[in-house]
């Protein structure tokens, strides 16, 4: 993990929101209500068009003192000035987006099974996300976890991991009570009319539902 600030902010990083760059005008709110971690996963986006929104996001997480990241194309996360990328399954091998990026930034990475979280435990990615613990559109096709999962990372985990799939106030709450301390949101907050109440409302339920799993 890169050392300072980079690793101490993972650590105490809650809510984690993924959009769109179409959506960014839902990320300086949402920072205000609480997001930690923005990643920008623009699949029909150009490169030029990330990497512009990309700049936009970096500076406004910055201002915030939020991490930002790029999915999936260490080299834009590079030319965004990004804080890391994130790499799924299906994307880059973490240990090759690593040569790029290098030491000093995160990289982060998505498991669907035990064997995945185990294998993210033992490569060289900084965090990982565990689920979709429920069927997404956002990840249409991906056949959903369920809280086996959750359970399964929350017994293991040396490394910060998220839940995500499906998440919002409701669900977070769940979800910190089955061990998870972090979640990543998209539909919940991207789509709200107010989305820093709606990032407050989930950062809220996670502490409520921690209090509900140590009790």
């Amino acid at each position: 993990m890169p050392s300072g600030s980079y690793a101490d902010r993972l650590r105490s990083s809650r809510v984690y929101l993924v959009l769109e760059a179409a959506a960014a005008a839902a990320v300086e709110p949402a920072l205000r209500g609480g997001v930690d971690l923005v990643q920008l996963r623009d699949k029909a986006a150009s490169d030029d068009e990330i990497v512009r929104a990309g700049r936009e996001l970096c500076a406004l997480c910055a201002a915030h003192g939020a991490l930002f990241l790029v999915n999936d194309r260490p080299d834009l996360a590079l030319a965004c000035g990004a804080d890391g990328v994130h790499v799924g399954q299906d994307d880059m091998p973490v240990d090759e987006a690593r040569a790029i990026v290098g030491r000093d930034r995160l990289v982060g990475t998505s498991t669907h099974s035990p064997a995945q979280v185990d294998a993210a435990e033992a490569s060289d990615a900084d965090y990982y996300a565990v689920g979709p613990v429920f069927e997404t559109p956002t990840k249409s096709g991906r056949p959903a976890t369920g809280w086996d999962l959750i359970a399964y990372a929350a017994g293991r985990a040396a490394k910060p991991w998220f839940a995500i799939g499906g998440m919002d106030p409701e669900t977070a709450r769940a979800a910190a009570a089955a061990g998870a301390s972090r979640v990543v949101v998209v539909r919940a907050i991207r789509d709200a009319a107010d989305p820093e109440a709606a990032a407050r409302a989930v950062r809220g339920a996670l502490d409520a539902g921690e209090r509900v799993g140590a009790a």
